[in-house]
């Protein structure tokens, strides 16, 4: 695995916008313990090599009215490069479908699906997910409730040893 190009100050950088995106450059600076100048240099140069890819708000599922959240395995019939890239552009344009993985096992995508409730669910499945290029199977897990959500990434494990000093 490459070893990341981070160095501890923009570990700091990354953690701390993780936590607090709307922070002010000076506020910043002043929490990993750089001047302003160089803390937004720093920052403009994360952004542009890609580590930081945008800025947004995490929003309440549940109180949004999108309360019901399904892990949904998707097994594609015909395994070729053409229908998996026809399967994910037809997913990109799925909204109810907040993340999509490649993976290995007994599905060939995971999906991360969002509804206000299960007949609308039911709805997407059999409306649009069978529908879906080379789909021949789909098969549901409801989350119950949720432990740990995504947030933030270990910024530390990616840093290495030095990283967690």
């Amino acid at each position: 695995m490459p070893k990341s190009s981070l160095d501890q100050f923009d570990g700091d950088i990354l953690k701390e916008l993780q936590n607090d995106g709307r922070q002010t450059n000076v506020t910043l600076a002043d929490r990993i313990g750089l001047s302003p100048t160089p803390c937004l240099r720093r920052v403009r140069r994360l952004e542009t090599e890609g580590f930081i890819e945008g800025y947004g708000a995490m929003l309440n599922r549940r109180k949004v009215g999108l309360g019901l959240t399904a892990f949904v395995s998707i097994g594609i019939g015909s395994h070729n490069d053409e229908n998996a890239a026809a399967f994910e552009a037809a997913i990109q344009r799925c909204s109810e479908v907040v993340a999509c993985h490649v993976v290995t096992g007994d599905a060939d995508f995971l999906l991360e699906v969002v509804a206000p409730d299960l007949e609308t669910y039911s709805r997407f499945v059999l409306d649009t997910l069978l529908k879906l290029p080379g789909v021949n199977d789909v098969r549901s897990s409801f989350s119950m409730k949720a432990v740990k959500t995504p947030s933030v990434l270990p910024i530390d494990l990616a840093l290495g040893p030095q990283g967690a000093e």
